[in-house]
């Protein structure tokens, strides 16, 4: 977690079902209503679809899956947050789904704890920390190791076929 000469971690909050959660400012590239999306017949349900951003395909992820939340069909307030995930070492452009974003606030680092393992709903894993702001919990995705999970367990099959194709 990169944080300013003064302990804090700057954060774009966004909101999955009740939950908010933050993730590092400096990753995001832009945030884009919502756009038209290509769905991908057999990928996961995490990364189901593919968007075109000024020409690029980006893939576009659901956290909600990797959290076990109802996927709620989009309304006014859902956003897409594209932005640069570093996976196995290579920055990648990925979009992730918001049920709604928040603002870019800053989150002292002294605030910030590790997940606790038991009581959690989630993957402690997949949660770099919980963060406090004004009497909440902001949950901090390791938005890196979901990718990494999430595309090895994808990109297996297609790997090992294109493997014995050679």
């Amino acid at each position: 977690m990169s944080t300013t000469e003064t302990g804090s971690m700057k954060a774009l909050t966004l909101r999955l079902q009740d939950e908010l959660f933050a993730i590092e400012a400096g990753s995001v590239r832009e945030i884009l209503d919502l756009v038209p999306i290509t769905e991908v017949p057999n990928a996961s349900p995490f990364v189901s679809g593919l968007i075109n951003v000024r020409g690029r395909v980006v893939p576009l992820a659901d956290l909600r899956v990797m959290f076990g939340m109802d996927r709620p069909e989009p309304d006014e307030d859902t956003r897409i947050v594209v932005m640069e995930v570093d996976i196995d070492g290579e920055p990648t452009v990925a979009g992730i789904l918001a049920d709604k974003v928040h603002d870019v606030t800053d989150i002292e680092a002294a605030s910030i704890e590790e997940a606790p393992r038991v009581g959690m709903r989630w993957r402690p894993e997949f949660i770099r920390g919980i963060g406090k702001r004004n009497g909440g919990f902001i949950i901090i995705p390791d938005l890196g190791r979901i990718f990494e999970t999430q595309g090895a367990r994808t990109a297996s099959p297609a790997a090992s076929e294109e493997r014995s194709a050679t």
